[in-house]
């Protein structure tokens, strides 16, 4: 009988045995160091907290594992709380190795008798454990938590257990911490809680999930009565004391950030700074000003709603360090319904806007603000198309000067000008002016890019604008207070002071904008600041950019899905926002002029020709480049509302830019033949008083001077038209060259 015992007993002692190696090593096998600091580990954190210049916080994150910017010592926190913390949660944690076995034993005889989950007995340092080991919640891993507990506790004291416990405690909305928690509820610092608000707090952190203040009140206001009491057992708190937190009136306050920067906050933690070496990053942003931009450009984009713009940013940056002091978004980027999406950085047409910098390279080959431009109607063939270019207004205006072209941002004298700096040599002037994102060939762009057919981004603009205004010296911008300008160290000169000084005199000159914009209005500010708008095709995008003595100011106004406002220009959505904010600036600094180079030299020319004026000349004051300004006076003996060709002057060469060579026309089968015609047209000097146009070697027909276009009825096939003019009756007549062209 007792040999018969023997061999199962024997069998279940090394089953047993075998059983706790084999659990001994999955213990070992699962359990994690622990740190040797309760201090949260920043390497890595996505996290950090950056402020404004002065040191006042920009935006919160919450997504992090880690409260690490709103942290306090145990001594700051206040004695209620912590009392009403360890009542609530581990009642016996001064008298407990970091398990409390009792209300484990408690827990599971109540849970047995409800057959469900009713109560957890997690301690404060286990519960510390699972902020730092996070676990699936099983019964393997609360026994692996129990574990690491008692060597929690052997290795730190109660006092630094429960300090990291209340700084890294879960709350609702991705709250971290007592006081982010203080802050979200009540938007005060911990110190100045109520104690029934003290008390709140630790009811919340029972349930983070279920238990939220903005969404069922009720629910904290029973546990925080049942709380009150039991530390009036306890003796922790006094009948009379616990009377008047119970009478208390709970008033909620949500916290936020004193100013909404996030998208310049992610802009700076993706920048190469090398954040992991502090906790703290000063930036160069001003909160105050953020603040106040913020407000202005979300008003305008309400505004504007009807119109359908819902997007919009600023961008503002002192001249002299570079350092950017505001970055605006419309929208909010923490809510669900805002952007994810950094207008600023986006990329964009910038319509009007590169005009600036087109003008500039022309001044820099020679050209001087009182070159004359033609601004008559200009078609240029597309393949066998035909692309016709036209001014904003649709108007034309003949010879005009370049400030006007600039002033009035005339659409085909950029196009002219273009063709005279050449589109290869403009796009590399761009990029050098800091326009990276302008990366594929001239040819992809063509002529268009004096339009703005591009794609660039905000930043890129607003740092370019600032090379004109400080001298025509690019210098790349600051986000962060002592750190060497991330994007090259190095300032690099586009254009000279004097060129600089005339794109800015031009910019700022309300009478060189006033055949297409008017000389008065939103465009005209009380301290000269140059600013040019800008529109894309369809009204996708609209900008304003300006600058004063003191700053630069970018405004872009759209929307982020590519959908089209309704008629919104520069002039209309993003200029009055461009003006609020440079009245905003001028109440913190000086009005000065812009600057503008001592060698610049002062002429008095004709506005029409552009040359020295004479007494029978309409004259204006203009500015040149030294050697640039004219030499001879005006000839021309001028008539009320256009120029004249003077004897011995040379006079614009006679062509034919209607049609283009190659340019196929298709007749529409909806219309009678009979009644379909095409324009020709010709570019001549005014003195020509007759023209004869010739068709496949056949004169079809004579014109006067006075119209330079012939309605011609379509024939089908290959035709070469060109131009015969005579200049007075007794001159001899010229032809210009034949332009072939084909009718389907």
């Amino acid at each position: 009988m007792k040999k018969s015992w023997r061999a199962p007993l024997l069998w279940f002692a090394r089953a047993c045995g075998l059983g706790a190696v084999i659990l001994c090593g999955a213990v070992y096998c699962a359990l994690q160091p622990l740190p040797e600091s309760l201090l949260p580990d920043t390497r890595g954190a996505a996290k950090y907290q950056v402020v404004d210049r002065a040191g006042r916080p920009l935006s919160y994150t919450f997504a992090g594992r880690w409260n690490l910017g709103d942290q306090l010592p145990l001594y700051r926190v206040p004695e209620l709380l912590q009392r009403a913390f360890i009542e609530a949660e581990d009642r016996r944690f001064y008298e407990h190795h970091g398990v409390d076995w009792y209300a484990r034993l408690h827990a599971m005889y109540q849970n047995l008798k409800a057959g469900r989950v009713v109560r957890g007995a997690s301690t404060i340092t286990e519960q510390a454990v699972r902020m730092l080991h996070p676990r699936t919640r099983t019964l393997w891993s609360r026994f692996l938590e129990g574990i690491e507990a008692v060597q929690l506790e052997e290795r730190f004291s109660k006092g630094e257990i429960l300090e990291f416990y209340l700084n890294q405690v879960p709350f609702a909305a991705k709250r971290r911490g007592i006081v982010q928690a203080a802050r979200y509820y009540w938007d005060r610092d911990l110190e100045t809680l109520t104690p029934r608000e003290q008390l709140t707090l630790a009811v919340l952190v029972r349930a983070p999930d279920r238990l939220d203040l903005y969404k069922r009140p009720h629910g904290v206001e029973r546990g925080v009565g049942e709380l009150v009491a039991q530390l009036v057992r306890v003796g922790a708190l006094q009948a009379d004391r616990a009377q008047l937190i119970g009478n208390e009136a709970p008033e909620l306050r949500r916290g936020e950030s004193p100013v909404r920067a996030d998208h310049f906050v992610r802009y700076i933690l993706n920048q190469a700074l090398q954040p992991e070496k502090r906790e703290r990053i000063v930036s160069t942003i001003d909160a105050s000003l953020q603040g106040r931009v913020q407000e202005i450009l979300e008003q305008r984009v309400t505004d504007l709603h009807a119109q359908h713009v819902t997007d919009g940013a600023v961008l503002v940056v002192d001249n002299r360090t570079g350092q950017v002091l505001a970055w605006v978004n419309a929208g909010d980027f923490s809510q669900e319904e805002g952007s994810q999406i950094d207008a600023v950085l986006a990329l964009r047409q910038p319509g009007s806007t590169l005009k600036p910098f087109l003008y500039a390279l022309a001044l820099s080959n020679g050209w001087s603000a009182a070159t004359s431009i033609d601004d008559s109607p200009l078609a240029q063939p597309v393949g066998s198309g035909l692309h016709t270019f036209r001014n904003y207004s649709r108007m034309h205006y003949g010879p005009v000067s370049l400030r006007e072209a600039l002033g009035n941002s005339l659409n085909i004298p950029a196009i002219r000008t273009v063709q005279f700096t050449g589109k290869y040599e403009f796009l590399d002037f761009l990029r050098r002016a800091g326009f990276d994102s302008l990366a594929k060939p001239a040819d992809f762009y063509g002529e268009g890019l004096a339009l703005g057919n591009g794609e660039v981004s905000l930043l890129e603009l607003v740092r370019g604008y600032t090379a004109l205004a400080n001298r025509g010296v690019l210098r790349q911008l600051t986000v962060v207070q002592g750190e060497s300008r991330q994007e090259g160290t190095s300032p690099t000169r586009i254009a000279s002071e004097e060129v600089s000084s005339i794109i800015g005199d031009i910019l700022s000159d309300p009478h060189a904008r006033r055949r297409e914009f008017g000389a008065d209005g939103l465009m005209r500010f009380p301290i000269q600041t140059a600013l040019k708008t800008g529109t894309s095709s369809d009204y996708r995008d609209a900008w304003a950019i300006g600058y004063n003595a003191h700053f630069t100011v970018g405004v872009w106004m759209g929307n982020l899905n590519r959908s089209s406002m309704y008629e919104i220009s520069g002039a209309r959505g993003p200029a009055l926002v461009l003006r609020s904010v440079f009245a905003e600036l001028s109440r913190s600094t000086e009005p000065q002029p812009l600057f503008k180079s001592a060698t610049l030299v002062h002429r008095s020319v004709c506005s029409i020709s552009g040359q020295l004026a004479s007494e029978r000349c309409p004259h204006m004051d203009e500015t040149f480049a030294a050697g640039t300004e004219p030499r001879s006076e005006c000839p021309s003996k001028h008539e009320a509302g256009h120029r004249e060709v003077a004897d011995g002057e040379t006079p614009h060469p006679v062509r034919i830019v209607m049609p283009t060579p190659g340019l196929n026309f298709a007749r529409d089968p909806r219309i009678p033949n009979s009644h379909e015609a095409i324009p020709f047209e010709i570019v001549a000097p005014q003195s020509v008083t007759r023209i004869r146009w010739v068709v496949d070697g056949i004169r079809i027909a004579e014109t006067d001077g006075t119209s330079r276009k012939y309605l011609w009825a379509l024939q089908r096939g290959h035709h070469t038209v060109s131009a015969q003019v005579q200049q007075s009756e007794d001159a001899a007549w010229s032809e210009t060259d034949g332009v072939d062209f084909w009718v389907r």
